[in-house]
């Protein structure tokens, strides 16, 4: 059995002995098990438009042995024109009885089968044949293709060689044969000028196929130097940390396979700046062997907001998140907190979290406008001041003044009420209050009014699906689901109060049951969280959500109840967010908009 619990020490590498399979794709194609086959053409001009091949000659090798050779006159159907005749040394006579490029280009197409194609100055060569290939209604293979011409500006100095020219480079490697303007003594020296830069590769521990083909010179000497801290890694799938000579974490990720993920660091096929600069203080790199994918999210996220990575640009500290506060007082109103406190159990609600500070205050404005809750800040007593005086929104007819005693702590109650209604269950009527106001300004063309409030109403929406999705499982005591693994067998998480307790593969073939009961048995205990948040950031309830919502996953058991409501925000945003692909229209909604069979709008308490 492969197993992880998740609260075991991440200093861990290992997974229980069992070995990982990868694919020949994670790891990488050594550049000794690279078939490739080296081609040159000789034509009658340089547009594949408008001239011929005159002949075709290729070298099939690998591991540095030559395993064949391919060559052909080809007739281009037109004069060579007499200055190519002088340089190649091929004339109208020569081809009269060649093939035409019709027979030629299947026997060369089928000779390079599954190969990397290489050329020098491959643009050329190649665009040839794929010109060619289309003409008559050839599939292109889809060949992997290289350049020795740009391996060599990345590999040869100025000093050592004035130009990049193919004899110029046989001549600096000792090239057995002399490039001559014929396809097939041409295609035998660029074998030679490839092996050779290949050689030089290895030393800068270029050594993979995905390697050289982003090889570039822009990745510094001492930065391929520090690849060695890949090398002891595991080829197995989990997370990676990054950490300079202090111990500090730099960056942390995720990989199906941690080794050649990690080696991609020190060559091009990593651009990002910032990575380059993180490299280039890294002093180690620590792997963490996860049993499942979910795990390896989970794992990253944790490692994230544990060390706030300062190469990370995400999730570094999700403890930040506003959350939107229906207070718990004798009248209460909405705040932007940054915490759920013990209030949540005696009837304050809340909402959340999100993104930034406006998103918070963009739901809190789109409520306003739904129900008339007061919006002053101050905790009003039962019994209002005989010298409270009513505020400018109690004059347009935006609250009902509590303050002043002209609204009763049960009417105001009602619209309380209507508010947690709203934002644990049916929202229905606040969608439809809002689209009305949204009509209303279209209608009077104020279409950035228009635009601000279907704004609002998107972040308001979005917030009350997320909240509505994450509480009920971080309520939950325990979940336990399952998948079909790839390799066989089942993947098994242990979900407790919104947070990845367990995590285990069974084996192929055999009953998953004692190893799930195993796992509940070892997975780590989890309090009861306050409120709607659960025992884990709620990224990481989110992730988990959407692996239990992904096809295949079955539900083993179920302690608790989760359950989203019907008609909640999670059906309101699947109607609302196409709209937020609309804002750069010229209108922002027409002027009678069709919503679908909806009620009559009215405004919410």
């Amino acid at each position: 059995m492969t197993s992880s619990v998740l609260a075991r020490p991440s200093s861990a590498v290992a997974r229980g002995g069992v070995p990982v399979q990868t694919t020949l794709d994670e790891l990488g194609t050594p550049l000794r098990d690279t078939t490739f086959v080296v081609v040159d053409l000789e034509t009658t001009g340089g547009s594949p438009q408008t001239n011929g091949i005159t002949e075709i000659g290729a070298v099939r090798v690998r591991g540095g042995e030559v395993l064949g050779e391919f060559q052909t006159l080809v007739n281009p159907g037109t004069p060579i024109p007499p200055f190519i005749a002088l340089l190649t040394g091929i004339d109208d006579a020569m081809v009269a009885r060649a093939p035409r490029i019709e027979q030629a280009l299947p026997a060369f197409l089928e000779f390079a089968r599954g190969s990397v194609l290489v050329a020098h100055n491959a643009g050329f060569d190649v665009g040839f044949l794929k010109a060619n290939a289309a003409r008559q209604e050839i599939p292109w293979p889809g060949f992997e293709v290289l350049d020795t011409v740009r391996i060599a500006r990345h590999v040869v100095t100025d000093d050592e060689a004035p130009n990049r020219k193919l004899a110029t480079l046989a001549r600096l490697f000792g090239a057995t044969t002399t490039p001559t303007h014929r396809a097939l003594d041409d295609a035998r020296a660029t074998v030679d000028v490839l092996h050779a830069m290949i050689a030089r590769l290895g030393n800068l521990g270029v050594t993979s196929l995905e390697e050289l083909t982003t090889f570039t010179s822009r990745v510094t000497a001492a930065q391929r130097r520090k690849r060695h801290l890949a090398e002891s890694l595991p080829h197995a799938p989990g997370v990676y940390t990054f950490s300079d000579d202090r111990g500090r974490v730099l960056y942390v990720g995720t990989s199906k396979d941690i080794r050649t993920r990690v080696r991609s660091y020190f060559t091009a096929s990593e651009t990002r700046s910032r990575m380059a600069e993180m490299v280039s203080v890294a002093a180690a790199v620590t792997p963490i062997v996860c049993a499942t994918a979910l795990e390896a999210q989970v794992r990253e996220q944790r490692l994230i907001a544990e060390h706030k990575p300062r190469y990370n640009r995400r999730s570094r500290h999700p403890e930040r998140a506003p959350w939107v506060k229906l207070t718990a007082e004798p009248f209460p109103r909405l705040s932007i907190v940054r915490t759920v406190g013990p209030d949540a159990e005696r009837g304050a609600q809340y909402l959340g979290p999100f993104g930034s500070v406006a998103a918070a205050e963009a739901a809190v404005a789109a409520l306003h406008e739904a129900f008339r809750l007061r919006q002053c800040t101050r905790r009003l007593p039962l019994r209002p001041s005989p010298t409270a005086s009513a505020c400018v929104l109690a004059e347009m007819g935006r609250c009902g003044a509590p303050c002043t005693g002209d609204q009763s702590r049960d009417d105001y109650g009602g619209i309380v009420t209507a508010v947690r209604d709203a934002l644990t269950g049916d929202l229905r009527d606040v969608v439809e209050c809002l689209l009305e106001r949204i009509a209303g300004l279209s209608a009077a063309q104020r279409f950035e009014d228009a635009a601000t409030h279907r704004d609002r109403l998107l972040v308001l929406v979005r917030a009350a699906a997320r909240t509505q999705r994450i509480t009920p499982l971080a309520r939950t005591p325990e979940l336990v689901a399952a998948r079909r693994a790839d390799a066989g067998g089942w993947e098994v998480v242990v979900v407790r109060f919104g947070r990845l307790a367990g995590t285990t593969v069974t084996p192929a073939g055999q009953d998953p049951t004692p190893y799930i009961e195993a796992l509940r048995s070892t997975a780590e205990h989890v309090t009861r969280p306050v409120g709607p948040v659960p025992a884990a950031h709620p990224e990481e309830t989110e992730t988990i959500l959407r692996w239990l919502e992904s096809p295949g996953v079955r539900l083993v058991s179920l302690d608790g109840q989760w359950a989203s409501p019907v008609h909640g925000a999670g059906a309101a945003r699947a109607r609302l967010d196409p709209l937020g692909s609309a804002r750069a229209a010229a209108t922002p909604f027409p002027e009678t908009p069709h919503w679908g069979a909806v009620r009559a709008p009215r405004r919410a308490g």
